[in-house]
């Protein structure tokens, strides 16, 4: 089976999950941070080297102050939980922002965690706007200035999972999904099974990977 090096996780439906569940919207946050380390260690087992989940963006911060509080306490939680396996994390997003959680900023540059091996991708309060609009300025080794987009250390993405139903991208990456494939699962993120994962492996590698070509 061909493994996508680098796959982005959209793990949608976790507001819907609660409700059905007859609880409160922000009660559906906390019950994702277990399926986040699930989905890690069968990326991990299976030899993926990249993966970027969509924790949550700038205008998802419009939300009730409870369902913010809610999804931004979930991301830091699921950041401090990684750090303690095999990684390499990177939190991206716009830090500028009072809602930037100030917990995560030790994240903004990569670092290695145990034995590294995997990169781990976390875009908080990010914005596609932001990423491509505020151009970072650096030298090159020639000390030339290059200009480079805010999510410059993340790779082209392969595969883009999308738990919800919902079918479209909701800002997510777009300079790195440029030729992502796009896999939907019906079931709300809580809900997610190792099935979940592995049927979209198995969708991915019966795709035609051109890359324009």
């Amino acid at each position: 089976m061909r493994v996508p090096s680098h796959i982005g996780i959209i793990p949608d439906g976790n507001r819907r999950w609660a409700v059905n569940k007859g609880l409160s919207k922000e009660n559906g946050y906390e019950s994702g941070i277990d399926p986040g380390l699930l989905l890690f260690k069968l990326c991990q087992r299976e030899g993926v080297q990249e993966i970027t989940y969509y924790g949550f963006t700038a205008d998802n911060t419009k939300r009730p102050m409870e369902q913010r509080k809610a999804f931004t306490k979930a991301c830091i939680n699921a950041v401090r939980i990684l750090s303690k396996e095999d990684a390499e994390l990177l939190v991206v997003g716009n830090t500028k922002s009072p809602m930037f959680p100030i917990e995560l900023l030790p994240y903004t540059t990569r670092k290695v965690f145990g034995k590294g091996g995997i990169k781990v991708n976390f875009l908080v309060n990010y914005s596609w706007k932001w990423d491509i609009d505020h151009l970072k300025t650096s030298k090159s080794r020639s000390n030339n200035i290059i200009q480079q987009i805010e999510s410059y250390d993340v790779s082209r993405v392969d595969l883009i999972i999308r738990w919800g139903g919902r079918r479209r991208l909701s800002g997510f990456l777009p300079v790195q999904s440029i030729y992502s494939d796009f896999y939907v699962v019906e079931e709300y993120w809580p809900d997610f099974k190792p099935g979940h994962f592995y049927d979209a492996l198995s969708w991915y590698n019966d795709q035609d990977i051109t890359l324009g070509g």
